[in-house]
Protein backbone atom coordinates (compact mmCIF):
# COMPACT_ATOMS: atom_id res chain seq x y z
CA UNK A 1 0.00 0.00 0.00
CA UNK A 2 2.49 2.73 -0.35
CA UNK A 3 2.68 2.75 3.79
CA UNK A 4 6.16 1.82 5.43
CA UNK A 5 5.22 -0.28 8.58
CA UNK A 6 7.25 -1.16 11.14
CA UNK A 7 7.62 -4.01 14.03
CA UNK A 8 9.41 -5.03 17.24
CA UNK A 9 9.08 -8.35 18.29
CA UNK A 10 10.79 -10.51 20.66
CA UNK A 11 11.21 -14.07 19.83
CA UNK A 12 9.50 -16.77 22.33
CA UNK A 13 10.27 -19.70 20.94
CA UNK A 14 13.05 -21.38 19.13
CA UNK A 15 12.79 -25.00 18.68
CA UNK A 16 15.77 -27.59 17.13
CA UNK A 17 15.65 -24.48 14.42
CA UNK A 18 12.65 -25.86 12.95
CA UNK A 19 9.72 -23.01 15.07
CA UNK A 20 10.37 -20.09 15.72
CA UNK A 21 7.46 -17.97 17.19
CA UNK A 22 7.72 -14.10 17.28
CA UNK A 23 5.36 -11.75 19.40
CA UNK A 24 5.18 -7.97 18.67
CA UNK A 25 5.43 -5.58 21.93
CA UNK A 26 5.73 -2.71 19.27
CA UNK A 27 4.76 -0.49 16.14
CA UNK A 28 2.26 -0.50 13.25
CA UNK A 29 0.74 -3.66 13.86
CA UNK A 30 -0.45 -2.99 17.30
CA UNK A 31 -1.94 0.11 16.11
CA UNK A 32 -4.84 -2.17 14.71
CA UNK A 33 -4.43 -5.23 16.60
CA UNK A 34 -4.27 -6.10 20.51
CA UNK A 35 -2.11 -8.63 20.18
CA UNK A 36 -0.09 -10.03 17.19
CA UNK A 37 2.07 -13.36 16.91
CA UNK A 38 3.73 -15.10 14.40
CA UNK A 39 4.96 -18.59 13.81
CA UNK A 40 7.27 -19.84 11.24
CA UNK A 41 7.75 -23.59 11.09
CA UNK A 42 9.83 -25.73 8.86
CA UNK A 43 8.30 -29.22 7.95
CA UNK A 44 10.83 -31.60 5.99
CA UNK A 45 8.52 -34.31 4.12
CA UNK A 46 11.43 -36.64 2.62
CA UNK A 47 13.20 -34.56 0.22
CA UNK A 48 10.75 -31.84 0.64
CA UNK A 49 10.35 -28.88 2.46
CA UNK A 50 7.21 -26.87 3.55
CA UNK A 51 7.03 -23.57 5.07
CA UNK A 52 4.19 -23.01 7.28
CA UNK A 53 3.25 -19.86 8.97
CA UNK A 54 1.09 -18.99 11.64
CA UNK A 55 -0.31 -15.81 12.78
CA UNK A 56 -2.30 -14.85 15.72
CA UNK A 57 -3.98 -11.92 16.23
CA UNK A 58 -6.63 -10.24 18.57
CA UNK A 59 -8.78 -7.41 16.98
CA UNK A 60 -9.38 -4.02 18.78
CA UNK A 61 -12.89 -4.58 17.77
CA UNK A 62 -15.24 -6.69 15.86
CA UNK A 63 -15.07 -4.50 12.88
CA UNK A 64 -11.04 -4.41 12.59
CA UNK A 65 -9.41 -5.48 9.43
CA UNK A 66 -8.19 -9.13 8.76
CA UNK A 67 -4.35 -8.88 8.68
CA UNK A 68 -4.10 -9.57 4.88
CA UNK A 69 -1.60 -7.54 4.19
CA UNK A 70 0.73 -8.87 6.55
CA UNK A 71 -0.21 -12.65 4.86
CA UNK A 72 1.25 -11.04 1.68
CA UNK A 73 3.88 -10.20 3.18
CA UNK A 74 5.01 -13.22 4.34
CA UNK A 75 4.22 -15.56 1.37
CA UNK A 76 6.13 -12.63 -0.62
CA UNK A 77 9.22 -13.25 1.67
CA UNK A 78 9.11 -16.56 2.12
CA UNK A 79 9.39 -17.17 -1.90
CA UNK A 80 12.29 -14.57 -2.15
CA UNK A 81 13.69 -17.07 0.35
CA UNK A 82 12.83 -19.88 -1.57
CA UNK A 83 14.16 -18.35 -4.71
CA UNK A 84 17.32 -17.88 -3.24
CA UNK A 85 18.08 -21.48 -1.64
CA UNK A 86 17.02 -23.26 -5.22
CA UNK A 87 19.53 -20.73 -6.98
CA UNK A 88 22.17 -21.61 -4.43
CA UNK A 89 21.30 -25.30 -4.98
CA UNK A 90 22.04 -25.33 -8.74
CA UNK A 91 24.99 -23.46 -8.28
Amino acid sequence: DGVKHSSKVIVEAIDEEKLVRFKNIEGSLLEEYKSFISTMQVINKGEITTVKWTLEFEKLDDYGPYPTKVMDFVIGMTRDVEAHHLNEKEN
